[in-house]
């Protein structure tokens, strides 16, 4: 008797402790997958191109977590992604300067999160019309401008940002972009350290604890004293700033930012990213370490649909459908435990209800 007692608590440990680092269990399950489906195909190169082809969803990824873990949701991070990646291809154009490119690109992702942040946590707007709204503003004006400024400006396409390869800095940028230390491709060593930030700010700091706060409760976290309405605006301007750093890495990888295609739905691969990594969509609850290996998994997914020879037409129908399989284990997991509980008590009560008085 005293033997089950003990074995209880250890399975419930070990239960919270799967719960809790799941993600990593179904990034283990798919690359196992993707391994078995690439057919001898897989090597050392071919996980550190998985692991590039991360990085820009990764760290957009990241902002879109603490947004999530707010409760909101921001749909515009692909336009902005090409809005900012176009016009920081025209500073680079004009300056010829990776480092003041990289400090508009920052600077004028956090401007257009700024704009979001504003509409959703001060004006109080829903962020899914604000964020539809502004990812439609975004894309459209991109476009626009493409067609009617100065080509210089645009290194001299038609339809494209595109840098211009004559520029003197231009080979340092592309080589910064497509390079490796020790066979870890840059751009994925800057994924880490960005995780990593971000994991320590979530986790070990007040800003993260009233994230979580402000998430889980937001009328208990404003009666705690939190500016609910602040973190709110912060998130924004941070998810801004993520995307400002991804689209000087897409332009350094790509050389070039198309208006049309460039950040197509990937806002639906952020957010997959994140409920892949366990935070739910509705707030308060989850892991920003998740997102990293979400946004691996959703890569490896790629792949897979890609060595089974799939169409290419239906890739994004299989994405669809594991993003909703997912969302309904995050939704339908906690009621179902609630139901067994319930249904514990339940016999516990008629039990005690049996016994002789």
């Amino acid at each position: 008797m005293n033997a089950q007692r003990a074995e209880r608590p250890r399975k419930i440990q070990i239960g919270a402790v799967i719960s809790q680092y799941s993600y990593i269990i179904v990034f283990i399950a798919i690359f196992a997958l993707y391994a078995l489906t690439s057919r001898g195909g897989l090597t050392w190169s071919g996980v550190m191109n998985i692991f590039r082809h991360s990085t820009i969803i990764g760290i957009i990824g990241i902002g879109m977590g603490l947004v999530c873990l707010t409760g909101e949701i921001d749909l515009s991070v692909g336009s902005m992604l090409a809005m900012v990646s176009g016009f920081s291809v025209m500073v680079f154009n004009t300056t010829n300067n990776a480092i003041l490119t990289l400090l508009f690109s920052v600077a004028f992702g956090a401007a257009l999160g700024l704009l979001n942040g504003v509409l959703v946590g001060a004006v109080k707007m829903p962020a899914f019309i604000v964020t539809l709204a502004t990812m439609l503003i975004f894309r459209s004006f991109t476009q626009y401008l493409c067609q009617h400024i100065d080509k210089k400006l645009i290194g001299g396409g038609s339809s494209v940002y595109k840098i211009a390869s004559e520029l003197s800095s231009y080979q340092d940028l592309y080589r910064f972009g497509n390079g490796r230390i020790a066979t870890v491709p840059t751009v994925g060593i800057i994924l880490i350290i960005m995780t990593a930030l971000f994991v320590f700010i979530s986790t070990a700091t007040k800003y993260g604890k009233k994230i979580y706060a402000s998430g889980s409760n937001a009328k208990a976290a404003a009666l705690a004293g939190i500016n609910v309405e602040l973190i709110k605006v912060s998130v924004f301007v941070i998810t801004g700033i993520m995307v400002g750093i991804g689209s000087f890495l897409w332009i350094a990888m790509n050389g070039s930012s198309d208006p049309a295609t460039t950040g197509s739905s990937y806002e639906m691969y952020a957010i997959a990213a994140v409920v892949l990594g366990g935070i739910a969509m509705t707030g308060g609850r989850g892991s920003i370490l998740g997102v990293f290996f979400g946004a691996l998994s959703y890569t490896v997914i790629d792949k897979i649909i890609v060595a089974l020879k799939m169409d290419s037409l239906i890739n994004d129908t299989i994405k669809g459908i594991i993003l909703i399989v997912v969302i309904l284990i995050q939704v339908a997991g906690p009621q179902i435990k609630e139901r067994a509980q319930q249904m514990r008590l339940q016999r516990q009560f008629k039990s005690e209800q049996r016994k002789p008085q």
